[in-house]
């Protein structure tokens, strides 16, 4: 398994995992790479450092990597963490709370104020929905006192996440 840091257009920074080099590719050939964050497919490379893997965890103890520097030397370390950078922080944060808004809320499409207004006059149970409305759509729910957040969601997630 080959793990890529990738960057798309707009600098954002994220992780694939791919079966080969021949796979990525393929698969940014045809399109199929993609930035979770704003569904950009042109995707680059990132520099990065090869992790190896040289022995088995021990009863809830660390595993024994080899952390191969741009120089040519290797340290063995045990339990190494990176502190990821700011960007990289939010963007975790909001992948996390993107994440808990599509297993928390149910998809009515294009039915978004429809739905949301049947909620709140009481005329269908109160659930927690997610959907598609225009600008003046959420103005007017907004108007009348229904509670709304603009989110944008990449077409990109709207799918299975990995």
């Amino acid at each position: 398994m080959k793990v890529l840091d990738l960057q798309c257009a707009h600098s954002h920074v994220f992780e694939g995992w791919f079966g080969s080099e021949a796979d990525f590719q393929d698969q940014l050939s045809r399109g199929l790479v993609q930035c979770p964050l704003c569904s950009n497919a042109v995707v680059t490379k990132r520099l990065s450092a090869p992790r190896l893997n040289f022995g088995k965890s021990s009863a809830g103890k660390g595993q024994d990597i080899v952390d191969v520097s741009a120089k040519g030397e290797s340290a063995a370390s045990t339990d190494v963490a990176t502190v990821p950078s700011a960007e990289q922080a939010m963007a975790a944060a909001w992948m996390a709370m993107t994440r808990k808004i599509l297993a928390n809320t149910q998809d009515v499409g294009d039915k978004f104020a429809e739905e949301a207004r049947k909620i709140h006059y009481g005329e269908t149970d109160e659930r927690s929905i997610r959907g598609k409305a225009t600008p003046n759509e959420t103005q007017e729910l907004i108007e009348e006192g229904i509670a709304v957040m603009p989110f944008y969601l990449p077409d990109a997630l709207k799918g299975p996440l990995q």
